[in-house]
């Protein structure tokens, strides 16, 4: 695969605000019900601030941003009640969306505009919450240290043969938890356990907090192999197209579970005193223009049909998503930190 290395930095930040623009023309809303909202958000902030700020710059609705992690914010939720300045939930996990959604937490929607952009999949049943942006949990590997056909699953890395050659993330990262889910349920109790065995063996010291420091560990060669989102790797190969790294999209082989997929995703606080805005929001976040800027900002799989993924990305219409729905990764969740527990991964 061949990379184009970035423009300069003048030009970037220039095709940035044009961009922003762009979107601010082509989103024409409906007159606002207030001129601020206020969104708990898991996601990193210079991950969806860009989006945010194009928001308030079509439609004048300012936007308060409380960052932290999603279990954090799920709980403050419940704790704060109907007395939470809250308006919307977006998080990276639509396990952690579908707990809240259970709470009682998140207002169901009828909007057709959420219906005609986001397939049923990729949503809750009364949409009380809503993907935005793909993200699969593939291997990042050393283009140096490791050829694409030595890794057909991610099963393969708990192999004595990765041992101290692989990097994975830390037992309270949202990915893994998910991602650990989607294995039990298609592979079951044992298999699994088995699994994150051997990946505490292989990994031993080469556990990290963040998915960009597995990235830059192989990129670097201390490890050949990691497990992050696949996002990772392409932010990563945007600012330095040279890094010997490449992505592995795992178990695509035949009779295989197919690559794990999760949603970043939002929902409007059931007690929300700004609903029109909050509905708002969520359209904007779902029309093609809110669906480009998670695609081209972020390096994400949008979700609107009608979207086109960064060019750079595997073509997601090559290989095949595991089937176990979003739905079920909340009730999976549980369960999933028993074993890992057992485990000992840290």
């Amino acid at each position: 695969m061949a990379f184009v290395c970035s423009p300069p930095i003048w030009r970037r930040t220039m095709l940035f605000s044009l961009l922003l623009l762009a979107v601010a023309w082509i989103f024409v809303p409906s007159a606002p019900a207030a001129d601020k909202i206020t969104i708990y958000s898991g996601r990193s902030e210079r991950l969806i601030k860009p989006v945010l700020d194009a928001f308030t710059a079509s439609t004048g609705i300012q936007v308060e941003l409380l960052s932290s992690g999603t279990t954090e914010l799920v709980n403050r939720l419940k704790a704060e009640g109907e007395r939470t300045s809250a308006d919307l939930l977006i998080t990276n996990d639509a396990g952690s969306l579908e707990l809240a959604r259970t709470a009682g937490l998140l207002r169901p929607l009828n909007m057709r505009e959420i219906e005609r952009a986001i397939p049923a999949q990729f949503r809750a049943p009364d949409n009380a919450w809503v993907g935005l942006s793909g993200r699969f949990w593939i291997v990042v590997y050393n283009t140096t240290m490791v050829k694409p056909d030595h890794v057909k699953s991610l099963l393969d890395l708990a192999d004595p043969k990765w041992k101290d050659k692989i990097a994975i993330p830390n037992s309270g990262s949202e990915y893994l938890q998910a991602g650990v889910s989607v294995i039990r349920a298609t592979h079951g109790e044992e298999k699994t356990k088995q699994f994150l065995q051997g990946l505490k063996t292989n990994a031993d010291g080469q556990v990290y907090q963040k998915s960009s420091q597995i990235v830059d560990a192989v990129a670097k060669g201390q490890v050949a192999l990691g497990i992050v989102n696949h996002y990772y790797v392409y932010r990563h190969l945007a600012t330095q197209p040279t890094a010997p790294i490449a992505v592995l999209m795992p178990d695509q082989q035949e009779g295989g579970m197919g690559a794990i997929m999760n949603v970043a995703g939002v929902g409007i606080v059931k007690s929300t005193k700004h609903l029109d805005s909050a509905k708002l929001l969520v359209e904007f976040l779902v029309a093609q223009a809110g669906q480009k800027l998670f695609a081209d900002l972020d390096k994400e799989y949008p979700l609107h049909a009608d979207v086109k993924a960064d060019p750079a990305l595997v073509d997601r219409k090559s290989f095949r998503a595991a089937l176990v729905p979003l739905t079920k990764l909340a009730e999976l969740r549980e369960p999933t930190l028993t074993l890992i527990e057992q485990v000992g991964l840290r």
